[in-house]
């Protein structure tokens, strides 16, 4: 399936910040209050780097393979690149450098790894927790009830700095059905915010909603929203 040409991203993004902005005011907040990360996964650089001229805040990345291959290419064209997709410890050393932020932080074995390769690095590696808020077996994150306890774990390392919480809700084809699950994110996050006061300048991310529920996140706080689809059109497959 073709990638959307650069006219059609410029349009989807200007709906996408159009819809982002109505759903910020609606909630009595500022739209400058909501990034927009672009979730690239499977595009070719060709295509993230013409949409990079657009509205993009940040560049999301799912895959080692492709956050290498787009960052080595220029492709991000200096805006900020993120892994947003589950990180396996023997490719954090491929991560640091490239992703300026790390969202999918969901154990205390990864936080660790982290830790000693940002620490050989030289680099402060900033982190977001994944929290499976839905507690579904079937996917990455840490349990709500261990969020306090990562936190406070990244808190006390030199060399990895906590920025704040990220989600995936379970899968709804129904309007509005993750609105609660959305709810409960920020006020984990505000929990959070409130018990680590002392770096709470820090804690500043609440990374939630994508392209089918993302005014819903918004509606509940989320400071970041993971748009791929409707920005870039079909999700193309994998290359084997």
């Amino acid at each position: 399936m073709a990638e959307k040409t650069l006219e059609e991203m410029r349009e989807a993004v200007a709906a996408i910040r159009e819809t982002m902005a109505a759903a910020a005011r609606e909630a009595g907040r500022d739209p400058a209050e909501v990034q927009l990360c672009a979730a690239c996964k499977t595009r070719t650089a060709e295509t993230v780097a013409a949409s990079a001229a657009l509205p993009i805040d940040v560049f999301g990345e799912n895959h080692v393979q492709e956050l290498c291959a787009n960052f080595d290419a220029g492709a991000y064209c200096g805006k900020p690149s993120h892994f947003i997709g589950h990180l396996q410890t023997n490719k954090i050393k491929k991560v640091l450098g490239r992703a300026s932020l790390i969202q999918s932080v969901d154990s205390e074995h990864l936080l660790n790894a982290i830790e000693k390769e940002a620490a050989k690095a030289g680099i402060v590696q900033d982190v977001l927790l994944e929290v499976n808020i839905g507690q579904e077996e079937s996917k990455g994150g840490c349990m709500p009830q261990e969020v306090e306890a990562l936190a406070r774990q990244a808190m006390d390392m030199s060399a990895v700095r906590l920025r704040g919480l990220m989600a995936i809700p379970p899968v709804s084809a129904q309007p509005g059905a993750n609105k609660p699950y959305f709810a409960a994110m920020r006020q984990l996050f505000v929990d959070i915010r409130e018990k680590m006061s002392d770096n709470e300048n820090d804690i500043v991310c609440l990374s939630m909603g994508m392209s089918g529920d993302f005014e819903d996140a918004i509606a509940e706080g989320a400071t970041m929203v993971r748009v791929g689809s409707a920005l870039f059109g079909p999700r193309p497959p994998m290359k084997s």
